[in-house]
């Protein structure tokens, strides 16, 4: 898991293999911001802002996030930054734009009433064959 190596500081060789990766793979690149979403959801800001950061160095950059957003590119660097502390609607702002600039939409669900309604739907089934329905599921969405 991504998270894992963001606590440890990150060598310049790894920041560029993960900025060459974004700029080829589209589905790494939605999978990393995605990550940092899910990273503040679960109220892990620090790795939220890190792999956030690290998403806008590896494909906006901070100039054209600071042009739409209407904050200098240097305030925005220090808002992601390990000591900053962005507010809220900041930081829905920043993420609401490179959504629709990566063409994606993420939603929170509230997980435990996502549990409650695949154990129903696996009541009295293998479980085998309940975790490939749910696979085929969540490959339809």
């Amino acid at each position: 898991m991504l998270v894992k190596y963001l606590s440890m500081p990150l060598t310049r060789k790894f920041k560029e293999t993960i900025q060459a990766r974004v700029k080829r793979d589209a589905a790494f690149r939605k999978e990393l911001l995605r990550e940092s979403v899910e990273c503040f959801v679960l109220g892990d800001i620090e790795t939220g802002k890190a792999v956030l950061r690290d998403y806008i160095n590896a494909t906006i950059g901070f100039a054209e996030l600071a042009e739409v957003t209407h904050h200098s590119a240097k305030s925005l660097m220090r808002m992601l930054g390990p000591s900053g502390n962005p507010q809220a609607r900041n930081l829905f702002e920043i993420v609401e734009y490179l959504q629709r600039k990566e063409k994606v939409r993420f939603r929170v669900v509230a997980a435990i009433r996502r549990g409650l309604a695949q154990a129903r739907k696996g009541a009295g089934r293998p479980a085998d064959e309940v975790f490939d329905d749910l696979q085929r599921e969540g490959a339809a969405r």
